[in-house]
C-alpha cells in the first residue's frame, strides 16, 4: 500500500460553507493526482469513499479509459446533511443532494453501502439492487482480538467511548449519566478518546459537573493504541442519540468492543436493534441519561450479566469479523476486473 496525503484535515468547520469549501479543494487535488498517476501507470480499479458522494467524479479521466470505480457509501450524505445542519427532508437542499446521490451512484461502476438499513433505503430511491451491496465495516482481526483481562488492583470500573466528538454521539449525556452516578458508584471512570466540533463544549461539561477526576477526555491516538486501551476497560460506552441520522448509522466501534471480549451499553437505535439483541449488549433510552446511569450502574453491580453479555457477543462476532466477510469484497473485485 502506498498513501499519497494531499490535503491536511483540520476539524475546524464554521458552517456549511466552510465544511463544502474543504470538500471542494479535496477534489480538485485527488482529481488532479489520480489523473497524473493514471498516465503514468494505469489503475485497473479505482475505489472511491464517500463522503461526500462527488468525489466518485474525481475518477473522470481513468473512468473514460474504461476503469471500473467502486463508490463505497459509509454514511448517506443527504440524513447525514439534515442531521448536522438542521434540515427537513421536504427541503429543496435535501431534494438536491438525493439526485447528486443518483447521479454519483449512476456514474459508479458498483456501489458498497455499509449497514442493510442503508442498502434498503438506496435501493428504494437511488439504485437497483444488482448494483449494490451491503458490507458493513467489520472489525479487523489482526487489531481486535481478545485479550487476556489484567487483574483489576484499583477496584475502579473503567468505561470507554473511542470515536468522533459530536452532539449526535450523545457524550454530553454520558458525561450527565456520570454525575448522576457520583455518589452512587465513586470508582467510576469514564475515558473519551477522539476529536470533533464538540470537544470545547465536553470540557465545559465536564468542569460544569466537576468531573475532571472521574471523566477524561483526550486526542486521537493511533487504531493499535486504541486497541490497547480497550484490553483494559470494563464497559464500552456508545451513547448516540436516535436522530433521523443516527437511528440508521451504524456504529463499528460496538463490534470492535465485542471482538475483544468486551460488553458494552449502546443506545437503543433502529440500526442497532437490526443487528443486536439484549443478549449481546445492554440497550437504554436514547437521549436518556437517567436511563443510561440506571443502566451502567446494573452492569456494575450485575458481573453475571457482563459476563453473558461477552459471551454471546462472542458467538456473534466468530461469524461477523473481516477475515470471514472479507470474501464478499474480493469477489465483487473479482468480478469488475473480469
Amino acid at each position: 500500500m502506498r498513501v499519497f496525503r494531499i490535503q491536511k484535515r483540520v476539524i475546524d468547520e464554521k458552517g456549511p460553507v466552510s465544511y463544502l469549501v474543504k470538500l471542494l479543494f479535496f477534489f480538485f487535488r485527488s482529481a488532479w493526482i489520480l489523473t497524473s498517476k493514471h498516465v503514468q501507470d494505469s489503475y485497473d480499479l479505482i475505489h472511491v469513499h464517500s463522503v461526500p458522494d462527488f468525489e466518485v467524479f474525481a475518477t473522470m479521466v481513468p473512468r473514460l479509459w474504461g476503469v471500473p470505480v467502486i463508490l463505497d457509501i459509509h454514511d448517506i450524505v443527504p440524513e447525514l446533511y439534515a442531521s448536522k445542519c438542521k434540515i427537513r427532508e421536504d427541503s429543496l437542499i435535501f431534494h438536491f443532494l438525493v439526485l447528486l446521490e443518483s447521479v454519483s451512484i449512476a456514474y459508479s461502476s458498483h456501489v458498497i453501502i455499509a449497514n442493510d438499513l442503508g442498502y434498503e433505503r438506496l435501493t428504494k430511491r437511488s439504485i437497483k439492487a444488482k448494483k449494490c451491496i451491503s458490507i458493513a465495516n467489520f472489525p479487523d482481526s489482526s487489531i481486535f482480538w481478545r485479550r487476556p483481562r489484567p487483574i483489576a488492583c484499583t477496584g475502579e470500573f473503567i468505561m470507554f467511548y473511542p470515536g468522533t466528538l459530536n452532539w449526535r454521539q450523545g457524550l454530553d449525556l454520558a458525561i450527565e449519566a456520570m454525575a448522576l452516578l457520583h455518589d452512587r458508584a465513586p470508582n467510576v471512570r469514564l475515558l473519551i478518546v477522539g476529536d470533533g466540533p464538540d470537544r470545547e463544549k465536553l470540557r465545559g461539561l465536564i468542569r460544569e459537573r466537576r468531573l475532571e477526576g472521574r471523566v477524561f477526555l483526550k486526542g486521537f491516538v493511533p487504531m493499535e493504541k486504541i486497541a490497547e486501551i480497550k484490553a483494559d476497560i470494563d464497559l464500552g460506552v456508545v451513547p448516540k442519540r436516535k436522530d433521523s441520522f443516527g437511528n440508521e448509522a451504524f456504529s463499528t466501534k460496538i463490534m470492535e468492543f465485542m471482538a475483544m471480549n468486551v460488553p458494552v451499553i449502546v443506545a437503543r437505535t433502529r440500526i442497532d436493534e437490526y443487528y443486536f439483541t439484549d443478549q449481546m449488549v445492554q440497550f437504554f433510552e436514547s437521549g436518556n441519561a437517567e436511563d443510561l446511569a440506571a443502566k451502567i450502574l446494573d452492569l456494575i453491580q450485575d458481573l453475571r450479566r457482563r459476563a453473558d453479555l461477552c459471551e454471546c457477543a462472542s458467538e456473534f462476532i466468530a461469524l461477523n469479523n473481516w477475515d470471514v466477510k472479507k470474501h464478499e469484497y474480493l469477489e465483487l473485485v473479482d468480478c469488475l476486473l473480469a
